[in-house]
């Protein structure tokens, strides 16, 4: 077994690693860039080398470095994680060549699999069900919608060194094909070095279902059940399960021995994920393998009781498994929810800052359920806009779906993170949706239950005689505190019975007897109790006079008032937000890659004003009515503030 590993990446995934060395007695080498000099996984590994500046490109990207920062610590091999060099095929050579061991798949595999268009071809020659499309080099817009015309809409277009969603577009029409050509080419080059795509079929009301595959090098490969990644934003994955509410045990066991014989194909050796589309008969359609750990390993893990990382590293040291397909059992139901430094209520856009406030709830069992939390950030860390915005998986198991779900959605409710515009929000109220609880899902999801985006949620009359409880029971709770402490010396006043709790613009009536008990003192940000016997977890933050309540994706401002004050209120001016319909600001933190019209031009609903580059994804900007541009105020290469004016409208 080795004795020093490195890990060749950043954030949650290389804090992930580290636990389990540490726990194997391995020892840990980070390395990190300068955004990262602070990095959790810095702080948690037993040594770190820095490797260059913030870019990926000048850092986690450069292999040459990170062979010299194994020299230098004398580790004799290195773990990829996923993204950067993980499906590098040249990288794992190199590492070979120095007589360092890759904690992962050999580079016949890595090639043979890691490039869709060459993946596809060869899926093909194994007689393994795909998509029909198009594999060769699209040349131009021009020859994409030919062969879109061909393959018949709606098609999706891929990069071919693709991944987490970047570099993919699918289109409807021609005019979608030609944009979306450039646009996926663009964000391919920029991302991955390779402005290859390829356009396949696009299956209506897909699930997105993946088996866990497992081989050593002794002949032996396993694949451990499946996981439902269907809930996916952009083609990004947002939440996955396993096992999936949708698989029988023939379909399961289909797709599993598909995945083994595939991996066995390539003489695969370590983790890896086949990824299938499977339609709404349950035929399915093999998509692409990562010859990697995925991100949302820990749910397989969670119903199998597996360690994959520990896996791949004694598979990469040489042993065998110690496991046979007979011994792989699927234990309970596990989901994980990706916590994303974006804003939901801005159509999901990358936010950047400082962590002002970061307490994740706690692990371990709650009850019959168990919480997990994967990070690599802490209270006071930053968000850099260099690297990907997932700030944490949030993984519960417990004996059944409805379980873990609800599980969840409590663990959501506790999970305090200040500082950042954040999805817990909508993850929140995704887990109280029907749709997703019945488990009726596709990869069209998102973009059906929320065709607008996820807006600001108005409670229900039950759920504001909820909130107002909650408000009260505070309010209560600190004048108590005053009382004993802050105006003990003044004369006491008689305890009030009525009292008006105000919740957006409407009024409850309450009377003390309504409070209820709760796990909560004043400064606390987390809120349990329990109401006609629900049990409750909500987050609270002080403003002005008030006090905001954040739960099951709701966000109330609510205010007690005694009922005079509370008539008194009802009569004060409300303040208008400021009129910006004549300008188009920019939405998140981000540079501007380019501008698409200019000064006096008349722009049609839906046509492109601007493209803004954040977090190496490309967000274009578009026209919501006919207007006449004004002044242009920012320009190509320029980087802006969320709500910087990019241009303004006659």
């Amino acid at each position: 077994m080795f004795k020093k590993i490195l890990i060749a990446n950043r954030g949650e995934i290389a804090c992930r690693v580290i636990k389990t060395a540490r726990r194997m007695g391995i020892a840990t080498v980070a390395v990190y860039s300068d955004a990262d000099r602070d990095a959790l996984h810095v702080e948690m590994a037993d040594e770190a080398v820095h490797i260059g500046p913030a870019p990926a490109a000048d850092s986690y990207l450069a292999a040459e470095k990170i062979i010299a920062a194994c020299k230098e610590t004398g580790a004799q091999a290195v773990h990829p994680g996923y993204g950067f060099l993980s499906e590098r095929a040249s990288f794992c050579e190199a590492l070979e060549a120095e007589g360092i061991i890759f904690i992962g798949p050999k580079p016949k595999a890595i090639r043979a699999m890691g490039d869709k268009i060459e993946s596809k071809k060869f899926a093909n020659a194994a007689k393994v069900s795909t998509v029909p499309g198009f594999l060769g080099v699209i040349e131009d817009g021009a020859h994409a919608e030919r062969i879109a015309g061909e393959i018949g809409y709606p098609v999706m277009i891929k990069a071919s060194a693709g991944g987490g969603g970047k570099g993919m577009r699918i289109a409807w029409d021609e005019t979608e094909v030609r944009d979306g050509f450039e646009r996926a080419r663009s964000e391919a080059k920029n991302s991955f070095g390779d402005d290859r795509v390829f356009i396949e079929k696009y299956i209506v009301d897909p699930r997105h279902i993946e088996i866990q595959v497992l081989a050593d090098a002794h002949g032996t490969t396993l694949y451990l059940g499946e996981r439902e990644c269907s809930i996916q934003r952009r083609n990004q994955k947002v939440v996955e399960e396993a096992p999936s509410p949708f698989l029988d045990a023939a379909t399961r066991r289909a797709m599993g021995e598909q995945s083994v014989a595939l991996a066995k194909a390539v003489d695969y050796q370590s983790a890896g994920t086949v990824e299938f589309i499977v339609d709404r008969e349950r035929n399915f359609y093999f998509l692409e393998m990562n010859t990697r750990l995925q991100v949302e390993h820990p749910v397989t893990e969670l119903i199998t009781g597996i360690d994959l990382v520990e896996q791949m590293i004694r598979i990469a040291a040489g042993e065998k498994l110690a496991l046979a397909q007979a011994d792989i059992k699927l234990n309970g139901w596990a989901v994980e929810s990706r916590l994303y430094a974006e804003d939901p209520y801005r159509n999901f856009l990358p936010s950047i800052g400082r962590l002002t406030r970061y307490r994740p709830p706690v692990e371990g069992k709650s009850g019959e359920a168990i919480v997990r939390n994967d990070t690599g950030v802490y209270e006071g860390a930053e968000i850099s806009m260099y690297y990907d915005p997932m700030v944490a998986k949030l993984c519960t198991w417990a004996p059944t779906r409805l379980q873990a779900i609800d599980a969840m959605s409590d663990a959501l409710d506790g999970f305090t993170v200040d500082g950042i515009e954040h999805n817990v929000p909508f993850l929140a109220a995704l887990m109280r949706h029907p749709r997703w609880r019945e488990g009726r899902l596709s990869t069209g999801f998102i973009a059906e239950e929320y065709p607008d985006g996820f807006a600001p949620m108005a409670p229900t009359d039950e759920e504001a005689a909820i909130l107002a409880r909650v408000s009260l029971s505070t309010h209560l709770v600190d004048a108590e505190r005053r009382a004993n402490h802050v105006d003990r010396l003044r004369p006491t006043m008689p305890a009030r019975r009525d009292w008006v709790v105000k919740i957006g613009d409407a009024y409850h009536a309450l009377t003390a007897g309504d409070a209820v008990a709760a796990d909560w003192r004043p400064g606390q940000s987390v809120w349990r109790g329990e109401i006609d016997g629900r049990r409750l977890t909500a987050q609270l933050r002080p403003f002005a006079n008030g006090l905001r309540i954040d739960w099951q994706g709701l966000s109330v401002r609510t205010r007690v008032f005694t009922p005079r004050l509370a008539e008194l209120d009802a009569l004060m001016p409300k303040k208008l937000p400021p009129d910006t319909s004549k300008m188009l600001l920019c939405p998140m933190p981000g540079l501007v890659v380019s501008i698409a019209v200019s000064e006096g031009q008349e722009v049609k609903a839906g046509e492109t004003l601007a493209v803004v580059e954040a977090m190496k994804m490309e967000n274009v900007l578009r026209a919501e009515r006919d207007l006449t541009v004004g002044s242009i105020r920012a320009k190509p290469g320029e980087s802006l503030a969320v709500d910087a004016v990019i241009m303004d409208f006659a």
